[in-house]
């Protein structure tokens, strides 16, 4: 029985060649596949990252390299990127009608079509027309040498869950049992048909599918299930159908935009709980994608089933004509996310960040669809956030990052606007004025873990209080909110996030609704630590998001771009971390003055 695992490769469209077999998970003709590992935590935060993989790699692998080659076989905007032209016309299926109200059943394809790659970086790759029979995803292309493709190792993995020993980092590389090479010729022998209506026993699975080659080891946790995987997901999926343009990724308003086709399916090949227990997970997919189905390793075993070879039967196939394949430990490999932010969706934002492909990079502009759709979900009122989503190209969003406004002048500001710029938060002086200053300090008092000392707390909601009443006899609009989220309904919980100005917190799942804020030139999150600890999850998202991020040990603090290095402390996760509430009000206020 073959190791369950999973795949994924990039590749160009030249004339001649072989083309690529992944092995997502291969089993037995009576075998079933292993159960899942479900390991169920009291708390449900973000757990620490593993440990830098690729410096123990490299010190066995000094030759290997972390390049990445983004090949586009046809125009980014090629309309055949939408299933119906994708699975129907381009596949040559005969499963077109010519009348959409008939029901039709999907017939085999007719005609071979070679695979190609639309963006690949590592841990995201965009295929189109990839095959999976027995478990196996197979790349059929007439290229003929490996070298036009990128390292497997950075696009796949065996899915196993990671564990920081030399053992398990072994075990999480692909083999030859998870990818090959099978020229086209190949599978014509494997799939064609005897049956000269149907010449290939090779049906299609229509629309634009990802396919997630993460163990259930962090789906169930709502940090990164939304703000890593899926905010990752979007960001690779925006920027691999958009066109690279410096002023479409420095603005927050452009009528020429592309607009990413929809996302038709998504398939959780190694875990059948994706679920969170707080039960934002799935809160989240139904609003953001309500027409999104979902497969979970059940179903992908039944389509490994339908394909395993039998004896004196001919083989088949599954056919995806678009799939974006994301795999956890390949994106660990790469520079970005392995060495530097431990965040897998960094792989996927960074690139496209450099390329110019992501709307109002700056501002995150790029994830307002899916922002937005949770809070139309919501039934969000809050000012800020209605003013964005109705009138972002109007107030803020036809000036570019890198002028500044002066009556009706427009004054150029050098060296701002490429994406080192971004990753430093600069753009966020660009965006408007919130409407009124609203703090919204999400309590952990309640929790099990990684609380206040709770004379602290006290004092951190009192210098808090005073701050807003000071503000409030100065004539200036002023809010503040104490919550405890386990307390509050999901909307109600995205209704405050939509409603903030200043996010704050100890470092937590309840932060991860700072991906539902509205962006402002104020916009920020203080995240509390546990003196000497610090962890890239929060301060990575909110900078990727246009918004300041803070982190306070006690009575210090620190922002972008002294950024601290990543430490879990004894106390980390404790029950008696420390801060003085008079700092955390300072850095409030002087984030609204302009003085930090």
């Amino acid at each position: 029985m073959h190791l369950w695992s999973s795949l994924l490769t990039s590749q160009s469209s030249s004339d001649h060649g072989h083309s690529i077999v992944i092995n997502t998970a291969a089993i037995s003709k009576e075998e079933h596949p292993p159960a899942a590992v479900v390991k169920v935590d009291v708390d449900l935060d973000p757990l620490p990252p593993p440990l830098d993989e690729v410096a123990a790699y490299h010190i066995e692998h000094p030759l290997v390299t972390t390049v990445t080659t983004t090949v586009f076989t046809t125009s980014p905007t090629d309309a055949s990127v939408l299933p119906s032209d994708a699975s129907s016309s381009s596949s040559s299926s005969s499963s077109s009608t010519s009348n959409s109200d008939e029901f039709v059943f999907n017939s085999p394809l007719s005609s071979l079509l070679h695979t190609s790659i639309v963006a690949h970086v590592p841990g995201w790759t965009v295929f189109r027309n990839v095959y999976m029979a027995n478990g196996t995803l197979y790349i059929v292309s007439p290229t003929s040498s490996r070298d036009d493709f990128p390292q497997i190792r950075m696009m796949t993995s065996t899915g196993l869950e990671a564990e920081n020993t030399p053992e398990n980092i072994a075990l999480r590389e692909p083999t030859s049992e998870n990818m090959d090479f099978l020229t086209p010729e190949q599978a014509q022998s494997r799939w064609g048909s005897t049956d000269q209506t149907d010449p290939y026993r090779i049906w299609s699975v229509e629309g634009n599918t990802i396919l997630f080659n993460d163990p259930p080891q962090f789906l169930k946790h709502y940090y990164h299930f939304v703000a890593e995987l899926f905010f990752g997901t979007w960001a690779f999926w925006h920027g691999a159908w958009s066109t690279s343009s410096l002023a479409r990724s420095t603005s927050l308003n452009d009528p020429q935009t592309q607009h990413p086709p929809p996302i038709h399916r998504a398939i959780f090949s190694h875990a059948d709980e994706w679920r969170d227990r707080p039960g934002f997970n799935a809160y989240f997919l139904r609003a953001a994608f309500p027409s999104m189905t979902i497969e979970t390793q059940s179903d992908w075993v039944d389509r490994i089933r339908s394909t395993t070879p039998r004896p004196n039967q001919q083989e088949r196939a599954w056919h995806f004509p678009v799939l974006l394949l994301t795999d956890r430990s390949a994106a660990h490999r790469g520079v970005v996310c392995g060495s530097q932010t431990q965040r897998t969706a960094a792989e996927a934002w960074e690139y496209m960040v450099d390329e110019n492909k992501l709307l109002g990079a700056h501002a995150g502009r790029w994830w307002d669809s899916v922002r937005e759709a949770v809070w139309k979900f919501a039934g969000v009122r809050g000012e800020d956030a209605v003013s964005w989503s109705r009138r972002g190209g109007e107030f803020g969003g036809d000036a570019v990052l890198g002028s500044e406004s002066r009556g009706d002048e427009e004054v150029l500001v050098e060296g701002v606007g490429n994406g080192l710029d971004v990753r430093m938060g600069y753009g966020q002086k660009y965006l408007p004025l919130p409407t009124k200053i609203v703090i919204t300090y999400i309590s952990r008092q309640g929790a099990p873990r990684r609380k206040l000392v709770q004379e602290d707390h006290v004092g951190l909601v009192l210098a808090l209080n005073e701050l807003v009443e000071r503000r409030r006899e100065m004539g200036e609009e002023w809010e503040l909110h104490v919550v405890e989220a386990e307390k509050l309904s999901k909307d109600e919980q995205i209704g405050f996030a939509a409603n903030s100005t200043i996010m704050l917190g100890v470092h937590g799942n309840g932060l991860t609704h700072l991906v539902f804020m509205p962006p402002t030139r104020v916009s920020t999150v203080i995240e509390i630590f546990y003196p000497g600890g610090f962890a890239h999850d929060y301060q990575w998202t909110s900078t990727a998001l246009g918004m300041k991020h803070v982190a306070v040990w006690n009575e210090r603090y620190r922002t972008m771009p002294d950024k601290p290095e990543v430490a879990y402390p004894h106390g980390f996760q404790e029950n008696w971390i420390p801060v003085y509430g008079p700092t955390v009000a300072r850095i409030v206020e002087d984030r609204v003055d302009g003085k930090l």
